[in-house]
């Protein structure tokens, strides 16, 4: 990605600021598990290793997102174009493979024509795709018109400051009042993330991730989103033996436990502040943030109405998350304008430019007292359009403008990205 400012880019910040081009690039590389394709009578289904079967529009989906491959061969003419309507797919998450795979982070599919198993094929590329296992199957509805969702849902949050009462609650009380956003139109109890993980040697081996309609149970990790401005604070220094992130609350014992009580007993910390941003536009504008550590999907929602503007949560590189020692940034998904929560921030589906589809990325880190920020195209994923206009302004060393296709800086434009720099003051990411 080439970026327009008038500093240079250090190696470090340019490795942290671009620790989200949707690849999460949390520098998570990709890896593919086994999925088969099997006939049964005159009905073609698409199953997992483990057997659990696959919509076909889940199949076209990872197809088009490169996160699914036929492992030998093309895949079938005009698979992704039939009509006809696709198996209904296992209530329960594909597993993880185990830690024989190689690299990091989620998987990938592959697909073959035979009804085998056969072992995982791990992808060394740090090619950007948002990776996490969808919240739900169905497809994306269309936009809502303007003023049809409020914001307000996703604000405030009681007992921000308050210390979360570590293994009093059952795991069935979502812990809105201590700080946490429940998110109910992921129809997980409030939850953005559930986990269900399995320990060996001191690592998380295996991952199946939750879907609509189940909760958070025993053996779980279970992810919350925090106010505008607020990231969450839990998550376990265990992490993937090839690279998964985790993060939330454990479920033990039936009761919900705090994972990194030595960075705070609350469950919401603020970000470093001085970042937001403004809507100039028509109708209400959805910002997802991807839930990271954790599943990886766009379901931290900022709501910015008409008008109205709304600070972005900025994490602190040095005591943050990192990834395999790395410093990671928060990565949010610019949805069409006037497109509500709902429809926005969850997975999303081709064709729709929702959720991981949407056209346009935001990156923003602190780094050693200077905050990076960035516009960029959410490539490979889609080369679809912004239908808007975004400009960072503010007390920023450079440029960056988004408009028409092109991401404008000091030095020039390109249809890639452009990142600027704050030491000081505040910045705002200007929707028109």
């Amino acid at each position: 990605m080439k970026f327009a400012a008038t500093i240079a880019l250090t190696a470090a910040a340019a490795q942290l600021i671009l620790a989200q081009p949707h690849g999460h690039a949390h520098h998570h590389r990709k890896h593919v598990q086994s999925v088969s394709v099997v006939k049964r009578d005159t009905a073609t289904v698409y199953v997992d290793e483990s057997g659990n079967v696959m919509a076909l529009e889940e199949v076209c989906h990872g197809l088009a997102s490169k996160k699914l491959k036929f492992k030998d061969g093309d895949a079938p003419e005009d698979l992704c174009n039939k009509a006809e309507p696709a198996p209904t797919p296992s209530t329960t998450a594909a597993p993880e493979p185990s830690s024989s795979a190689a690299g990091a982070a989620f998987y990938e599919a592959s697909l073959t024509e035979e009804a085998s198993s056969v072992e995982p094929e791990p992808t060394p590329t740090e090619e950007a795709s948002s990776s996490a296992a969808p919240a739900e199957t169905s497809a994306a509805p269309s936009p809502k018109e303007e003023g049809s969702t409020g914001g307000e849902a996703y604000k405030g949050g009681k007992g921000l400051d308050s210390e979360f009462p570590d293994g009093e609650l059952d795991c069935s009380t979502f812990p809105s009042e201590y700080g946490a956003i429940p998110v109910d139109y992921l129809k997980m109890g409030g939850w953005i993330g559930i986990q269900k993980i399995s320990i060996a040697n001191n690592f998380v081996q295996d991952i199946v991730t939750g879907i609509s309609g189940e909760n958070c149970v025993d053996g779980a990790m279970c992810s919350y989103a925090c106010p505008p401005g607020y990231l969450k604070s839990q998550w376990p220094s265990m992490q993937g033996a090839t690279g998964q992130s985790v993060g939330g609350l454990e479920c033990s014992g039936g009761k919900l436990r705090l994972t990194n009580p030595d960075l705070s007993k609350s469950l919401c910390i603020k970000g470093t502040g001085g970042v937001s941003a403004m809507n100039k536009a028509g109708g209400v504008v959805s910002i997802c943030r991807t839930d990271y550590p954790g599943t990886e999907s766009e379901t931290v929602p900022t709501v910015v109405e008409a008008g109205a503007t709304e600070e972005l949560a900025c994490p602190d590189s040095g005591t943050y998350y990192k990834w395999k020692g790395m410093p990671t940034s928060a990565q949010y998904y610019l949805n069409p304008i006037g497109t509500g929560p709902e429809d926005a921030c969850q997975w999303g589906t081709a064709g729709t430019k929702l959720g991981n589809w949407a056209p346009i990325n935001f990156g923003v880190s602190k780094k050693d007292g200077t905050t990076w920020l960035s516009i960029f195209q959410n490539k490979p994923t889609t080369e679809e359009l912004y239908e808007g206009t975004v400009e960072i302004t503010g007390d920023i060393v450079g440029s960056c403008k988004y408009e028409n296709g092109q991401y404008c800086g000091a030095t020039g434009c390109n249809k890639d990205g452009c990142t600027v720099s704050l030491s000081s003051g505040e910045a705002t990411y200007v929707i028109s």
